[in-house]
Formats: C-alpha cells, sequence, structure tokens
C-alpha cells in the first residue's frame, strides 16, 4: 500500500478545507488524455462535497509522452504566483485539445495575468524546480502514472469514474467522520 510522501503541506495547490474529514491528492499531467477525462469528475466531486473535502494537485508530468506537459505545470505554477493557479489548471483542462505553447500565453491573458509578470515568472527556474519537486514526491510515493489519487495518504487504486472515487472518499471518513 502506497503512502503519500510528503502529506500536504504549504508549498501545495489546495482547495477545500484544511480540517476537512477527507483529502483527496492527484498527481496529473496537463497534456495526459486520461487526466482530461477525470478532471470534470474531480471537480463534480470537488463542487458536490464542498467543505468536507481538502483536494490538491500536484504535477507529474510525462514530458516523454506529453512533450508540452512540462511548461503547462510551469505556466500554472507561474499562474499562481499572481494567485491564479486553479483558473490557468482549469482552463487548460477544458481546452486540453488545444494545448500548444502558444494557447499557454492566450490562456494566461484570459484569465487576466499581468502578461510582463507572467513572461518573467515561467523563466524562472524556482517554477521548474517545484514541477521537479512534486515529481519527485510521485516517485517516492510510487506514483507511475497520470492520474494518480490518494485519499487520506494513502494511494487510490480504483476506478476514475465518479461513484468509484466517492465510494473510496466516503470510506475514508469512516473513522474521521462524515463528508
Amino acid at each position: 500500500m502506497s503512502k503519500l510522501k510528503p502529506p500536504i503541506t504549504k508549498l501545495d495547490h489546495v482547495r477545500g478545507n484544511a480540517n476537512a474529514p477527507v483529502s483527496l491528492v492527484e498527481y496529473g499531467d496537463f497534456q495526459c488524455p486520461n487526466c482530461g477525462e477525470a478532471y470534470p469528475i474531480v471537480e463534480e466531486i470537488v463542487r458536490e462535497l464542498g467543505h468536507g473535502l481538502r483536494f490538491a494537485y500536484r504535477h507529474f508530468p510525462l514530458s516523454t509522452a506529453h512533450p508540452l506537459a512540462l511548461s503547462a505545470a510551469i505556466a500554472a505554477e507561474a499562474a499562481g504566483r499572481q494567485r491564479k493557479f486553479w483558473p490557468m489548471h482549469h482552463i487548460i483542462f477544458e481546452n486540453q485539445q488545444q494545448l500548444s505553447a502558444e494557447a499557454l500565453w492566450a490562456f494566461a491573458e484570459t484569465i487576466g495575468l499581468d502578461m510582463q509578470q507572467f513572461e518573467k515568472d515561467i523563466n524562472d527556474r524556482e517554477l521548474e524546480d517545484k514541477v521537479d519537486a512534486d515529481f519527485e514526491s510521485g516517485v517516492r510515493s510510487g506514483v507511475n502514472g497520470t492520474p494518480t489519487f490518494f485519499i487520506n495518504e494513502i494511494r487510490y487504486n480504483g476506478g476514475y469514474d465518479r461513484d468509484s472515487i466517492m465510494a473510496a472518499l466516503q470510506k475514508n471518513t469512516a473513522n474521521h467522520g462524515s463528508i
């Protein structure tokens, strides 16, 4: 049974209640078709569970198979510096079929980023280091593909459909209170 290493920290991009009875961590790749299919399901679950769930996203770009994954992850991190990680996360997944280097710039403009700051940030080596740190934590946690989910720090190995993930989340709250 694989365990999340490290647990969620202040360096993670997190939505929801920090004291929620259940946490869901996704290791994802913005260019991965399976992550693209999981995206609306995860969003539905996040909306449905509201304050009963803490959701974190970590980067696991599979650059050999997905040549734009690293650039997309860095663009999301750059958006995060302007407090717009989640809008960038959403727009990339919602437009995954149009993903390109040019599209990342268009997405940044669409979500209202300061474009000069965005350009400066995407060239900052610290952001690539952050993506690399997420990737390394995934390797240490036993991630070998995307998407990979952890529920309350334990790897989830079930289906990626809404009902399977929701059942696992609800099962994991049995010892932590109700959702």
